[in-house]
This record gives structure tokens, sequence and C-alpha cells, in this order.
């Protein structure tokens, strides 16, 4: 059977992170997809980014222009998350598929609206959460879904981060119309997401927030104790005021300890497996990881994505499972500001959270909704 096509490919936001991971990503899927076209407000930016991207890239400063004249296969979207939802949608609408950068929205209510257009379309939109690609990720959930590790009791889930006053003097961050929330929404979400990607669906929060370092409209720590469905328990915390920065997971199970420790990426060699007293070492020593050493990245997930384009499937990360992420945000918010636990599928139209992360709390709301 032969290979498709060769994807076209237009990326939308041509800051940081698409020029030093969508770029990249795209050059290691060379054989399965061609850059076309770039698109960004600012000509200086663009005309740079054509220099690194090559100039056969069309240029343009309009998303719709971009869609009209070149019609894409694959949109992967890297600007701040306030434009995710237009631009997502209007891709969708397009026919094109979508990689978005996260938030993939800023709340469950524009989540929903993106899930309105796939269904229109036939197109999907799935959100980057690269942490989930990785060959020790992968392997580290076969083990806890298949059993083997026993029964999963309890968790930790840590992104102790640093972020000082210069990175948040950028204008469109700390807002709740630009981010959507804090170390939350920004930070936290690729390591919640890895928690929900091995343990399964989550179905209580108890949380709380605070604003103890920066002058932001949202939180700059958040804390939280989880509830899986399968019994498990585990505590959330996300901060970007830890002058030692970490990114934890640990998940003890009734037969192993499984732990994840790294800061913006993992390979196999920052998973380890400890076994509990009873255990076997030659049932120990099956745990390890795999061979191939497939580290957690854009690259990763993008293949992922065109795999999964190539079948005629939906790609992972998108449909319920991204939106399952974005309601475990919205459910710690709530929790948060207003001291009440929060359940699985409680936030619907008509939730002050639903449309807004911030739920209109007069404590937390921006000053035009307080």
């Amino acid at each position: 059977m032969s290979r498709p096509a060769r994807r076209r490919v237009a990326v939308v936001g041509i800051g940081a992170i698409v020029s030093g991971s969508h770029l990249p990503a795209l050059r290691a899927h060379a054989e399965r997809v061609e850059l076309v076209a770039a698109v960004d407000v600012d000509q200086g930016r663009l005309d740079s980014f054509r220099a690194l991207a090559g100039e056969e890239v069309a240029g343009f400063t309009s998303v719709d222009e971009m869609l009209d004249a070149v019609r894409p296969d694959l949109v992967l979207i890297g600007t701040p998350p306030s434009l995710h939802r237009a631009q997502t949608v209007a891709a969708l609408k397009a026919g094109a598929w979508v990689l978005c950068e996260k938030p993939l929205t800023l709340s469950l209510a524009e989540y929903d609206e993106i899930a309105a257009a796939e269904e229109a379309s036939g197109a999907y939109a799935s959100v980057v959460f690269q942490h989930r690609y990785g060959s020790g990720a992968v392997h580290a959930r076969d083990l806890l879904t298949s059993g083997e590790l026993g029964a999963p009791r309890v968790a930790h889930c840590q992104t102790t981060w640093h972020r000082d006053a210069a990175y948040y003097a950028v204008p469109w961050r700390g807002t709740w119309a630009s981010e959507g929330g804090g170390p939350t929404m920004g930070h936290g979400i690729h390591q919640y997401d890895l928690l929900l990607y091995l343990l399964g669906p989550w179905a209580e929060i108890r949380a709380m927030a605070a604003r103890l370092v920066h002058d932001t409209e949202s939180e700059d720590v958040s804390t939280a104790l989880v509830r899986f469905e399968n019994g498990a328990l585990a505590t959330v915390v996300n901060s970007v005021l830890s002058p030692d920065e970490v990114s934890r997971i640990r998940i003890d199970c009734a037969d192993a300890t499984v732990e994840l420790t790294h800061l913006y990426g993992h390979r196999n060699e920052d998973w380890t497996y400890t076994p509990a007293p009873h255990v076997a070492s030659e049932r120990a020593d099956a745990w390890r990881t795999p061979t191939a050493d497939v580290p957690s990245s854009h690259a990763a997930q993008l293949g992922a994505l065109l795999d999964a384009y190539d079948n005629g499937v939906r790609p992972p990360g998108s449909g319920a499972d991204a939106r399952a992420t974005l309601e475990f945000a919205a459910a710690l918010y709530k929790s948060a500001f207003t001291g009440q636990p929060v359940t699985a599928g409680e936030i619907v139209p008509g939730d002050p959270f639903y449309p807004a992360m911030h739920g209109d709390h007069p404590h937390w709301a921006p000053k035009e909704h307080a």
C-alpha cells in the first residue's frame, strides 16, 4: 500500500513555540508533510520566519486570506490563547485539520463551539499535549491500564516552575481574557493532562488557589485534591513561584510505584519503577522502559496525528478526551473560588464557570465583570 501524498501544512503565529518546536517537528516528518504557508500579523517577523523555513513558504498576515488562497490540509496554531477558538473554527470550516497549542480554548463553552465546527466540517482539532506521546508515557499507561502494576491508590502531580515579573510584562499574560487563567491553564495543564492519560477519568475535585506574588488577574499557584473513578486519590500542584523547578508525577499502585521526574520534556530514563516488597524480581524486570526511546515532543504528537489523518480516524488529543482536561481545569477553578467540591460533568451551560474560568467570581473576575 502506497503512502498518502504529503500533507500541505500552514502555521499560524510564528513566535518561539512555532520556530522552536513545530518547525523541527515538521522537518522530522518531511517525507509526510510540506510547509506551504505561514501567517503572522507582524510582517517583519513573517519575513524572518520565511528566511528560516524556506522562501517557498507563502506569507500572509490574515488567517482567512491564507485559508482561501492555500486550502491547507493541516493548520498548526501557535498564537496567544485568546485567538485559538476563532482561528481553529475558521480552519475547520475550510476543511483543514488543526493542531493547536494549549489551551485549545479559554472555556468549556468555546470548546463546545469547536466540537460543533468539527461535526459540521468532518475535520478534527487536536490540542498540543506532547507529554502523552513519549515512549515512556505510552509504556507506563500500558502497564497501568493492563493492571500489571496493581490497582492505583495514591498519586502526586507537581508542576512547580518559576516565572518572574518580566514574564508577566508581556501584555497577553496573566489575564483571563487572553490566557484563560494562570499556571492552572498555562503551565500545569501539561502534567495533569498526563496524569489523566495515565489514570483515566477523574470524579471529584477539591481545590484552592491564590495570587501570592504576581500582579495578575489570575492565580499564580493552585492546589487540588482529586478522586478518580478508579478510586485513586491524587494531589495536584501548579505553581510559577518555585525557585527549584521540576515537573513530577508519582503513582503508587498495589504492586509498584511509577515515577516521572523531568522539567519540560521526558525520555525513558526519566521514568522509574519501584516494586512492592512482595513482587518477584523477574516480574519487576519486565517493567523496564522500552528499548526504543522516543522523547515527549511535538514531533511525536505530530506523527500520531498524521497516522490518524492517513487512516481517516479521530486523532489523539481531540474530542471528548481533550475536553476532559479542560473540564478538569474549569472544575479546579470552580472548587477553588467557591470553596465547594466539584464533580465531573457538573459544569454545564448555565453554570458561571462554563463560559469563563473565573466564573464571574467577585474576588477573581476581571474588574469589568466583578
